[in-house]
């Protein structure tokens, strides 16, 4: 047990940004909810083509807001 403590790395060793610990889960959310969204388009009969270009333009509409 004395050996598994001793691997423990200081705190200061560990020092991320907000950005850095959240960063990987945002792109792995982001990823999840486009394949949905595609998903769901090609349920309701659309191409994959125009499911990504809706997503592609509801993109440039948030950007613009």
């Amino acid at each position: 047990m004395t050996s598994r403590i001793a691997n423990v790395v200081p705190h200061d060793d560990h020092v991320v940004t907000a950005k850095e610990a959240l960063e990987g889960l945002f792109l792995r959310l982001e990823m999840e909810a486009e394949v949905r969204l595609i998903a769901a388009a090609l349920r309701a009969g659309w191409t994959a083509d125009e499911a990504l270009e809706a997503i592609e333009q509801l993109r440039a509409d948030d950007t613009r807001h």
